[in-house]
C-alpha cells in the first residue's frame, strides 16, 4: 500500500473539457497513469493519478482550473476473480470506509492498483494484510 497524490479539478461539462486538460499535461510532460471523471450536470471532477503532480498542478492553476492536490491510497491487489473483495473486506474488517474508489490495472495484468479516498487516511496507512 502506498500514499499517492491525486489531482481533483472542478470544471464545466462541456465537450473539449477533457482535452484542454490533457493538453496541459502534455504541455508540462505529464504523463497521465489514471482518471476517473464524475459528471454532476453542468460541471464535473476529473480526478487524475499522474507521474508529476506538481507540474501538472502548476499547470493547471496557470490555465485558471480549480485544481486540489490530495492524498489517496493505492492498494495492490491481485487481478483476478475475488481481488476486491478480499481488499474491501480488510478494510471493512478495520473500520475503513471507502468514500471514492477506481482502479489502475498495468498492462502486465499480474496485479491491479485499487485507488481509494477516505477521510480515514492514517488509519487505513496501518492496516494490516493488504
Amino acid at each position: 500500500m502506498k500514499e499517492i497524490k491525486q489531482l481533483s479539478i472542478f470544471a464545466e461539462n462541456r465537450p473539449g473539457k477533457v482535452e484542454r486538460l490533457a493538453g496541459i499535461m502534455a504541455e508540462n510532460k505529464v504523463n497521465i497513469l489514471a482518471i476517473n471523471i464524475t459528471s454532476m450536470g453542468d460541471f464535473g471532477v476529473l480526478k487524475f493519478i499522474v507521474d508529476k503532480p506538481e507540474a501538472a498542478y502548476r499547470g493547471l492553476k496557470r490555465d485558471g482550473f480549480a485544481v486540489t492536490v490530495n492524498k489517496v491510497l493505492g492498494i495492490e491487489m491481485d487481478d483476478r476473480p475475488g481481488g476486491l473483495f478480499r481488499v474491501s473486506k480488510v478494510l471493512r474488517e478495520n473500520g475503513v470506509n471507502v468514500d471514492n474508489a477506481y482502479v489502475l490495472v498495468p498492462d502486465h495484468r499480474k496485479k491491479a492498483l485499487l485507488v481509494i479516498e477516505t477521510r480515514e487516511l492514517a488509519k487505513a496507512k496501518k492496516v494490516k494484510g493488504l
